[in-house]
């Protein structure tokens, strides 16, 4: 039986994929490059935004007009049963059914009718208390489960086989949220923050070196809370990564308000950890950010920023924003342009904001019109476009080091140590293999894309 599968969204999404890839592969499966020449199609949602949403619900309606589908992933998760009633064309499983997916899988291509998933707040299958959460026996996708009895993965010692051959993977570190943010839905469908070991993270680390990795991406829904519920910290885990044959060691995701000095000065200092930060400001309006069940304002975020860049001057920022949330005033907007203007970052992602389900947010009054935010998320995004053009173009005669991920019309290309990997490409001049770690002097660029000569 061949299966087509497809991953939409984020990082933490595609190490979901790859492990059930993994026990699809233990089962005897086989993988499809395209959907037209599998059996059954799998899609791999995203549930976080309204317009991945609708692009996880167009592409199973595409899918479907020639084969057998069955969404998984967060919006099966989040919406379950109203999914499947709105989508008779495909199966909906959850994440509980991850265990037995060979299973579901067989039965959907036999042409059973599955139970109809109902989605539930998971933040209620772990203890309330962190550090009891290690302990409970609630599923949690990537968390080290076993295989069934007497199957054993064919991809090696850990359940995950890889479903590309990029020399930059994802590595999960954690699931789960226990902050409020007053405009994201994560937690209730991902659950409470669950750390993994750090052995387990090291040895799923040294195999993806060995299976040709150069550059691991560390990813969870918050990077900085690792290890508060097993005794350890995120510190610990990078020196243990350091130990492994990686040679680059990426973090995501570090919230501001949680971003300790020790941290910095690891991230900032190490040879093989890139000095690199993803700190999703949101916003830079005080009021504005208390209102979202944020921390922070301009002020202080300039200052952390100062903090990171005296440690280490080559430290690159990216962050992302929203804009449009209720309550949001023209003044709050000119406080993040002028801080946009002040912060000098490398990468931006600016979003407008949409109504969650369950979310504090969906509940404010003040809301902005739906074309008022389009219209502020293009002013934003235009200057978002130049300071980052202008950030790109000031790189011109520097000399970097660059990941090469591919070849395109006989040119390769890659990422270099500040580029991560929604930030842009580096164009080479020179000839490289995929998987090199080269080094080349910038000659031009074009919006955030560079070029390279040797």
């Amino acid at each position: 039986m061949k299966i087509y599968l497809e991953t939409l969204g984020c990082a933490r999404n595609e190490t979901d994929s790859e492990e059930l890839a993994a026990r699809l592969d233990a089962a005897g499966f086989e993988f499809s490059a395209t959907a037209e020449g599998a059996d059954l199609a799998v899609v791999n949602t995203c549930g976080f935004i309204d317009a991945a949403k609708k692009d996880s619900i167009d592409r199973i309606l595409e899918l479907s007009e020639d084969t057998k589908v069955v969404a998984v992933g967060c919006l099966a998760e989040r919406y379950g049963s109203e999914l499947a009633e709105q989508l008779p064309e495909a199966a909906v499983l959850g994440f509980d059914d991850y265990p037995d997916i060979a299973q579901r899988l067989a039965s959907v291509l036999a042409g059973d009718v599955l139970p109809v998933h109902k989605p539930s707040d998971r933040r209620l299958l772990l203890p309330v208390t962190p550090v009891a959460r290690p302990a409970a026996t609630a599923f949690v996708p990537g968390h080290g489960e076993e295989l069934p009895p007497g199957i054993a993965p064919a991809s090696g010692p850990v359940l995950r086989k890889r479903l590309s051959g990029s020399p930059s993977a994802p590595l999960k570190i954690a699931s789960g949220c226990d902050r409020h943010c007053a405009f994201c839905a994560i937690p209730s469908f991902r659950g409470s923050y669950l750390s993994r070991p750090i052995d387990q993270i090291a040895a799923e680390a040294q195999w993806l070196a060995e299976q040709g990795v150069k550059e691991a991406v560390l990813v969870s829904e918050n990077s900085t809370s690792y290890g508060k519920d097993i005794h350890t910290d995120l510190v610990a885990l990078l020196e243990a990564l350091e130990g492994t044959s990686l040679e680059w060691i990426r973090v995501s995701y570090l919230q501001p308000a949680e971003l300790k000095p020790q941290l910095i000065s690891k991230i900032c200092s190490s040879s093989r950890i890139l000095p690199y930060f993803d700190l999703p400001f949101q916003h830079a309006s005080g009021p504005l950010l208390r209102r979202m069940r944020r921390f922070g304002d301009a002020e202080s975020f300039l200052g952390l920023l100062e903090r990171i860049r005296k440690e280490n001057p080559e430290a690159a920022v990216r962050s992302n924003f929203i804009v449009g949330f209720p309550g949001e005033t023209e003044e709050d907007l000119q406080v993040l342009a002028d801080f946009l203007s002040a912060a000098d970052l490398d990468a931006v992602g600016v979003f407008g904001f949409s109504d969650e389900e369950g979310t504090e947010g969906n509940t404010l009054s003040g809301k902005v019109p739906e074309a008022e935010i389009a219209e502020r998320v293009e002013w934003i995004t235009s200057l978002v476009d130049e300071l980052i053009a202008d950030k790109a173009a000031s790189r011109i005669g520097e000399r970097h080091q660059v990941l090469v991920e591919g070849v395109e019309d006989g040119k390769a290309f890659g990422r270099a140590e500040y580029q991560g990997p929604d930030d842009g490409i580096c164009v080479l001049d020179f000839p490289a293999d995929v998987g090199a770690l080269v080094w080349g002097r910038v000659s031009d660029s074009n919006g955030v894309d560079l070029s390279l000569e040797a």
